[in-house]
């Protein structure tokens, strides 16, 4: 699918400035999509939404398809009259940082408050809830009685719960949906206000004229809904555990791979079920964003299969995957569907040409372009239109930051580019993605605001001090959005 020439700014919902410790689907939201609007831009770009489990991760969640609690906006549910003004009070927000998302504190403010909301509703008419719940009943379900399951049992992954509910015997698992049944009603609830206020919201920023850019990890958490009842689509052993894992090999970023840890996929099972979870999980995802991401999209030809007990990514092989077939069965089945391919890393011919053959625009790295240790030239020059080019992402440096961590050797060469830098190095790099040939152009928001490291959202292959990044609303200024409109309009984004 051919892309129409614009740009926009990569975004996560956490990251905005929420007054609760975390940003929401709220107000701050629409306020963010105005500055949009001002800025000339066409595209929000997000990180998935899903409900996150240990370290945050929007890449680890409970399930593909459910949405994190933690963005709900508990001001909407105050106009709703499902709480009180009087209920927001209490919140301590002398003690978090207000460029710094707090999950804990958030946890601790929201969910009680979640709770009290959920018990005034089921007093009230539940018509929308109903058709929700009938419309998402595939997934929601099942997700509903995993979490409540969780609760139960200590919060414990679902390898560590009783034998007989950990393999869903039928008696069992019936006992237990009696015995959790408001647990289970209080998790659709989640849900159903969860996307409630996505869909105003989207609505909102498809109104202003922006689609909205989602992002979906190619592979999903073990400790999720997801591995527990499809045990099938993985390669796991009699016991319910991973065989092999997931992760990538030594790369730019880390010298002994990254280890990320998913169960791989049984890929020969999801071809004879005619790719059904696959096609059930991007129709999903379509509904909800108007351009979907797919991340580690190299995977889909070949992925990096680690022994699983390994502490490192150093010790895999390389593992053939069926993509082509994946993709024509997608295409038979839903048509033609707007993807950018996240095709960084080590790409070898036969990636390109399934992106190719598929029509996928794959990413461009600016930051990267300058390295004079890989081979990979990300340099604008080398170009064609159908790529999406990118300063930085989620996974790298702010440009501030990143440039000043780089070799001499490297910096000279930016400016030999670049020319002079008197706008900034950020401004520049912004800059020269705008001008490129590339149909689609994306920054962070951190590099439009010109923020140093302080700012980054995730460092690969670390565990802790990641994904809490978020802007004060008082830091996005008119005189941020007047350059970038500017910027846009004359590079005819």
């Amino acid at each position: 699918m051919k892309f129409s020439r614009s740009s926009g700014i990569l975004l996560h919902p956490t990251s905005l400035p929420g007054n609760y410790g975390i940003g929401t689907l709220g107000e701050e939201a629409q306020g963010f999509v105005n500055f949009l609007e001002k800025a000339g831009q066409k595209l929000w770009q997000l990180l998935p939404f899903g409900y996150t489990g240990y370290g945050n991760s929007p890449y680890q969640c409970f399930s593909t398809f459910a949405g994190n609690p933690l963005l709900i906006s508990l001001e909407k549910l105050v106009q709703q009259e499902l709480l009180g003004k009087d209920d927001l009070k209490n919140f301590d927000s002398k003690s978090i940082k207000p460029d710094k998302v707090d999950y804990e504190k958030a946890k601790d403010f929201k969910y009680p408050l979640l709770f009290k909301a959920f018990k005034k509703f089921i007093t009230s008419e539940q018509k929308d809830f109903e058709i929700f719940c009938t419309e998402n009943s595939h997934w929601l379900d099942d997700f509903a009685l995993y979490l409540s399951l969780k609760d139960e049992f200590l919060l414990k992954p679902w390898n560590r719960w009783p034998r007989l509910v950990r393999i869903r015997e039928k008696n069992t698992i019936e006992n237990y949906k009696n015995k959790l049944s408001e647990k289970i009603y209080y998790h659709k609830f989640i849900q159903y206000i969860f996307f409630s206020q996505w869909k105003e919201l989207k609505e909102y920023t498809n109104k202003k004229g922006i689609k909205i850019i989602g992002d979906i990890p190619l592979y999903v958490a073990y400790d999720s809904v997801d591995a527990w009842m499809h045990p099938e689509i993985f390669l796991f052993n009699k016991n319910g555990l991973p065989i092999r894992v997931a992760g990538v090999p030594p790369d730019y970023f880390s010298k002994t791979g990254q280890l990320w840890g998913n169960p791989v996929f049984n890929w020969e099972y999801l071809e004879q079920s005619g790719f059904a979870w696959w096609i059930d999980r991007i129709k999903s995802n379509l509904k909800l964003f108007d351009i979907i991401r797919i991340d580690h999209f190299r995977g889909f030809v070949a992925y990096w299969s680690v022994p699983s007990g390994n502490k490192t990514a150093e010790k895999g092989e390389w593992v053939d995957a069926p993509g082509k077939k994946l993709f024509e069965t997608l295409q038979k089945e839903l048509g033609e569907f707007p993807v950018i391919a996240e095709d960084l890393g080590i790409i070898t011919q036969d990636v390109e040409e399934l992106r190719n053959s598929l029509g996928f625009p794959g990413m461009k790295i600016l930051q990267f372009a300058f390295d004079s240790e890989e081979e990979i030239n990300y340099l604008p020059y080398t170009y064609n239109e159908n790529c999406v080019v990118y300063t930085g992402t989620h996974d790298n440096n702010t440009t501030i930051g990143w440039y000043k961590n780089i070799s001499d050797t490297d910096r000279k060469f930016v400016k030999s580019y670049c020319g002079n830098l008197n706008e900034g190095i950020a401004k520049t790099l912004i800059r020269l993605a705008w001008a490129s040939v590339a149909d689609i152009a994306i920054t962070q928001l951190q590099d439009v605001m010109e923020l140093d490291e302080e700012a980054r959202m995730n460092l690969p292959g670390t565990q802790q001090g990641n994904w809490l990044w978020k802007y004060k609303k008082s830091d996005l200024t008119e005189i941020h959005a007047k350059w970038l409109a500017k910027l846009t309009k004359t590079y005819h984004r």
